[in-house]
């Protein structure tokens, strides 16, 4: 007969023996039968009833804001998801395998439901995590970052007082929504508030809200559940102002600042010219920033056409001006010519005509030959000082009468008038 002590330390063994022997993920693999029939796990939706639909649930994070492209109308973002749903062909009781409450596996080894971005234009550029999660209740998830480059209808009106509404797409490839269901974790006000702790880097955009809804469309007919969540970001304005506003503006300052140049130089035909030019550069890179498909003309173009309009009507005004005036100075000198020719003094004169251009007198005395004797010299240097006195007497009575005869300017006149009238002692 077999003592009882003998039979309570053989059964304590056995006892130990076999949780020893479960305690292992090896053990739930084969309890699953994940180490034989692998196929069975990947090919077909993980129900018993074909009839019941997969409830996904989905939880997306915004992590950071890369890139904001509104020539190519791009959203880049740095997303966070997780996924799961539950597989009803993986179940255990933790009490059989050591408390053991969840295992990883290669992502490969199971179905995973077929869920894609609508709006993503490229492939993701993010390595995807390799392993999901499987609970001992049949949940798996998955959880994933990555780097979306999703396309996004820029709305650049209020540029660059703008904030952009970005969606985020969430549907399947194939199945309906009899199969499959997308479901929301967080709502929007816990979204937004995560959003905001992992929020690192925003660059020149700023995050302002996140909302999230979920809805049932019509593709191909067959209906299908979506679930979209919108970002909405807003332009950092400040750079803007101070490189590209206000630069326009001081060009406008200059602009006006040239009427105090004299139109009488070339100056300021040159330095109109020259500012125009520099809005111009901005206007280009402008059109550099800026969508060309964007159906309503941006408040800023709209400025910059303003601001480029009148520096042009500035500039034609001031060379309507010099044109005027240049036609005043040239009337004047041929009626100069003709008041000279009036006084008796033709152009055969040639004494008289060089004197009053400036001409010294030795340069129209007759040369005296060094052969003459002395009581011609000394008449010849008298006649000489007699002709000179009358000529500059002659030459100041010419000059007295011409500026009394000389009239002013038309063109001259009516811009004279015109500052006059306009300044604020007149």
């Amino acid at each position: 007969m077999i003592p009882a002590g003998f039979l309570f330390l053989l059964l304590l063994t056995d006892v130990q023996t076999s949780d020893e022997h479960n305690c292992s993920y090896l053990d739930v693999l084969q309890h699953l039968n994940l180490t034989r029939n692998k196929e069975q796990f990947t090919m077909i939706r993980p129900v018993k009833n074909y009839k019941k639909p997969t409830i996904v649930t989905l939880d997306v994070l915004l992590f950071a804001i890369l890139d904001v492209r509104e020539k190519d109308q791009q959203l880049i973002p740095y997303v966070w998801i997780d996924m799961w749903w539950k597989n009803e062909f993986l179940t255990w009781d933790p009490n059989d395998f050591c408390n053991i409450t969840r295992i990883s596996l290669p992502n490969e080894l199971l179905w995973k439901p077929d869920i894609t971005i609508e709006e993503m234009t490229e492939k993701d550029r993010a390595p995807p995590n390799p392993f999901l999660v499987i609970r001992n209740d049949g949940e798996i998830e998955i959880t994933d970052d990555q780097v979306l480059v999703s396309a996004c209808r820029m709305r650049v009106y209020k540029f660059p007082f703008d904030i952009q509404t970005c969606n985020l797409s969430f549907k399947s490839v194939v199945h309906t929504d009899k199969e499959i269901q997308l479901v929301g974790h967080l709502n929007s006000s816990e979204i937004v508030k995560r959003t905001h702790k992992l929020m690192h880097n925003q660059y020149e955009w700023l995050f302002v809200d996140m909302t999230v809804h979920s809805k049932n469309i019509n593709v191909f007919d067959f209906h299908q559940s979506e679930i979209i969540y919108t970002i909405s970001i807003k332009r950092r304005a400040g750079l803007y102002i101070i490189n590209f506003m206000l630069p326009i503006l001081f060009f406008v300052g200059l602009d006006l600042a040239s009427f105090m140049i004299s139109d009488s130089s070339g100056e300021k035909l040159g330095f109109k010219v020259t500012v125009l030019l520099a809005v111009t550069v901005m206007q280009l890179i402008l059109n550099d920033i800026l969508p060309s498909s964007s159906n309503r003309i941006p408040l800023i173009a709209s400025y910059c056409i303003g601001i480029f309009g009148l520096m042009m009507l500035s500039l034609l005004e001031t060379v309507l001006v010099m044109f005027l005036l240049h036609k005043d100075t040239k009337e004047e000198a041929n009626k100069e010519q003709s008041m000279i020719e009036d006084c008796g003094y033709k152009e055969g004169d040639v004494s008289i005509k060089n004197n009053y251009l400036g001409e010294t007198p030795s340069e129209v005395l007759p040369v005296v030959k060094e052969e003459s004797s002395s009581q011609l010299m000394e008449e010849s240097r008298d006649f000489e000082k007699l002709s000179y006195e009358l000529r500059g007497l002659v030459k100041m009575l010419l000059n007295s009468r011409t500026e009394e005869a000389r009239p002013a300017g038309y063109w001259k006149g009516v811009f004279q008038a015109f500052y006059t009238c306009s300044s604020p002692i007149g």
